[in-house]
């Protein structure tokens, strides 16, 4: 659904309305780094094709359904082996706004990968949610807000904080009960570079600011579905241990704009192979289970739980995730889950990206062990829901 006009209170974070839409895209269509960008795309149109294409769309909905889409399913053709949804019978009936909370595995492709589904199953494509640390260069900002993302603002003082949480949460709940348009939020600020998910209280509290009832009724009117986002290989995996090893030995090292540069095209442009978005049951029928009387940091836990454990119980599995487990823990606990194919091609994959880590001090072991993590630790949170 397109929003002609959001309230004047959001113009620093609220996407492009319709009547900015021209001028956006006129600004994108003479960016010469968006051109270089696009080169990478291996779109069937030539860069002065995609510019006329883009001048025709003249709603964010227009550029999304067709543009935004036709990216999406070309970054999945070349970079996946499949890319598939399951879960739809939970959405609920009626198709009511929802707020969707996903483990986070890519910068860029988590949203766009669900929101192409969404759109494909005929549910609609959500808000996204995004970092401003990510908008590196102001065509990254034009380009998200044409694609109906709103900003997160990261990185201010702790006297803004509460400043600047309690406009998100109002924009959220605006978006989800007055404009009635599903939005897309992390579970967590930033990925979680371990794969070990959790959602982060903070993410609920900032939720519920805005709400005028208590706890539980301010968050079940936000609609929250889980949703659970199983990647067989994260491109990013190697980047990821050589941040761990980089903080190890520098407690003070700090991730610069390249680095986020590079997670988001090694995210875009590198081999996933399957892709599987799992629709969670959306969490209200749990939070009417839980006394509203619990102190508020323990039920922001309780709740917190709720989500993890949907996420948890609807992860999908490939062989690389069981071979990790194995390897890791010395055990053949799951080696009726994979062949020694199998065994063999994610060992020869874990030394290529092991490879790929340029450090003066490399450790390796310590790279593998974190890599290994990665794959396993979905496991061992789905394995925990049912002890």
């Amino acid at each position: 659904m397109d929003i002609e006009t959001v309230s004047p209170n959001f113009d620093d974070i609220r996407p492009l309305n319709n009547d900015e839409v021209k001028d956006a895209i006129e600004e994108l269509a003479t960016n010469k780094d968006l051109e270089r960008a696009y080169q990478y795309m291996k779109s069937d149109l030539t860069w002065e094709q995609f510019v006329a294409a883009m001048r025709s769309c003249k709603t964010k909905e227009e550029f999304k359904s067709t543009l935004s889409r036709e990216a999406v399913m070309i970054v999945a053709k070349h970079t996946t082996f499949s890319l598939s949804i399951s879960g739809r019978s939970r959405l609920p009936e009626g198709k009511p706004a929802c707020t969707f909370i996903s483990n986070h595995r890519d910068i860029v492709m988590d949203a766009s990968f669900l929101n192409v589904m969404l759109y494909d199953v005929g549910y609609g494509m959500t808000q996204v949610a995004i970092g401003d640390n990510l908008l590196i260069r102001p065509w990254i900002k034009t380009l998200v807000r044409l694609n109906n993302s709103f900003i997160v603002k990261r990185g201010v003082s702790v006297r803004q904080m509460l400043e600047v949480s309690g406009t998100l949460s109002a924009y959220i709940r605006h978006t989800i009960t007055d404009t009635k348009e599903s939005i897309w939020i992390a579970q967590r600020e930033g990925r979680a570079k371990d794969s070990d998910d959790r959602t982060q209280g903070s993410v609920l509290k900032m939720l519920n600011m805005s709400g005028k009832k208590d706890i539980l009724s301010n968050l079940m009117e936000l609609n929250i579905v889980p949703v659970a986002i199983s990647y067989e290989y994260d491109p990013c995996d190697y980047l990821k241990a050589r941040e761990f090893q980089m903080r190890r030995d520098n407690p003070d090292y700090v991730k610069s704009e390249r680095d986020d540069l590079l997670s988001m095209e090694t995210g875009i442009l590198n081999n996933k192979g399957r892709v599987h978005f799992t629709l969670g049951t959306p969490i209200n029928g749990s939070l009417s289970k839980l006394d509203p009387q619990m102190e508020k940091n323990e039920l922001f836990t309780a709740i917190a739980s709720v989500i993890d454990k949907e996420i948890y119980k609807h992860y999908r599995f490939y062989p690389c995730n069981y071979v990790a487990y194995d390897i890791l823990t010395g055990s053949k606990r799951f080696s009726e889950n994979y062949g020694l194919k199998d065994k063999r091609h994610f060992e020869n994959y874990l030394q290529g990206q092991l490879d790929k880590i340029v450090l003066p001090n490399k450790d390796e072991a310590f790279l593998r062990t974190k890599i290994l993590e990665m794959y396993t630790n979905p496991l061992k949170n789905h394995l925990a829901t049912k002890e």
